[in-house]
């Protein structure tokens, strides 16, 4: 009975983790091409030339392989690990095809220094740390231990930083206006409660690209807003209110703010009408009775609602893409580089990782405040 779902789940779910966390650790350029060099040179000890056993293996790896964009693949690796290997490989390339027993120092007398055999040793493993280190901006050094990328080679911590501060925001927003929101729909009934279930639903039912579209023309710089913003003369300038934090913020809470309201609806309905009216009855101001009946009765949709809210945003594109500005751009923008600009589909495959570690945090940390919350009640 439940094998279909477990097939299902398997293969939609398990399957496509799997492979995200094996591409983010995984590293075969070097050793698919060259995989002699990269068995023997792994007892290397790294202090002096490698011997000639060892290079003898390069030329052998070389000569054999007819796979130019393989190759190209291993020397963009090596480049980026050790400067000049572009150069270097080029011209050891065609000086080994035209003569497989020529000595590498005699190519090039880079081959003499042991800094390019190292950067071939550290790259010569299946499997490397090194794309989940570069997610978070941390490198090895020469002598292998973990320290921080100088600034200028990565912005990937800031990224991750601004995503979770955007989206932090987002939940804030959705929240303020949610809350209230869900309260005044649980406390009508029929077709007001419908229309207002109907309003906010409706963006559900429209396109996120033409949610988007939409904003951007609505808050650009002859927009509506910024027509009527001048019509009754509260500014005689257009605001910039797109290609910044706002407009980022405002978008995606329209977009999120049925996953804030729905959960708190759902709570707030189930709450007896005339708890509120008890507690005045019994003398408490109306905001005392809101922050000491209703809101810990609704805590559990609030909860959920701004987790639902933050791990979505969390892996937002299309928004931040077409309304955000430089500085206003998610990870999930860098995930896209990596994946179609650069074809560096373990580097997207770690930054995916850590939004994967982010989004099970979240829901670990939610258990537990449900467990909490559950005892307490």
């Amino acid at each position: 009975m439940i094998a279909p779902l477990l097939l299902f789940l398997g293969l939609f779910f398990v399957w496509p983790l799997v492979t995200v966390v094996s591409r983010a650790v995984s590293d075969p350029a070097v050793s698919r091409v060259l995989p002699r060099t990269a068995a023997e040179i792994a007892n290397w000890d790294g202090e002096a030339v490698p011997s000639q056993k060892i290079q003898a293996a390069l030329n052998a790896d070389i000569v054999e392989n007819t796979n130019e964009i393989a190759m190209g693949d291993v020397i963009r690796r090596l480049n980026s690990s050790k400067s000049g290997f572009r150069s270097l490989m080029g011209k050891t390339v065609s000086a080994v095809k035209a003569n497989p027993n020529v000595l590498l120092v005699e190519v090039d007398k880079r081959w003499g220094d042991p800094a390019f055999w190292k950067a071939i040793q550290a790259n010569a493993s299946s499997y490397t740390d090194a794309f989940l280190l570069a997610s978070l901006d941390l490198e090895r050094d020469s002598s292998g231990s973990i320290a921080q990328m100088s600034e200028n080679a990565s912005a990937n911590s800031t990224t991750i930083l601004r995503t979770l501060w955007i989206s932090a925001l987002a939940t804030l927003s959705c929240l303020l206006i949610g809350l209230p929101y869900a309260m005044a729909a649980a406390s009508v009934s029929g077709w007001k409660r419908a229309f207002l279930l109907g309003a906010v639903l409706l963006p559900l039912w429209t396109s996120l690209l033409v949610r988007t579209a939409a904003w951007m023309i609505i808050l650009q710089e002859h927009g509506i807003i910024n027509q009527i913003l001048i019509g009754i003369g509260i500014v005689s300038n257009p605001l910039t209110l797109i290609y910044n934090r706002f407009g980022v913020v405002l978008a995606m809470t329209h977009v999120l703010l049925p996953f804030m309201v729905l959960p708190i609806y759902s709570v707030l309905v189930t709450v007896p009408s005339n708890l509120m009216s008890a507690a005045a009855s019994l003398g408490a101001h109306p905001i005392r009775a809101f922050l000491r009946v209703l809101l810990p009765l609704s805590m559990r949709g609030v909860i959920s609602g701004a987790l639902l809210v933050f791990m979505t945003s969390i892996g937002y594109y299309i928004t931040p893409a077409l309304i955000g500005g430089a500085t206003d751009q998610m990870i999930s923008s860098v995930i896209a580089f990596y994946a179609m600009g650069s074809a560096n589909w373990s580097m997207a495959a770690a930054l995916s990782g850590i939004l994967l570690v982010l989004t099970l945090l979240l829901y670990t940390l939610y258990n537990g405040l449900s467990r909490e919350y559950g005892r307490s009640r």
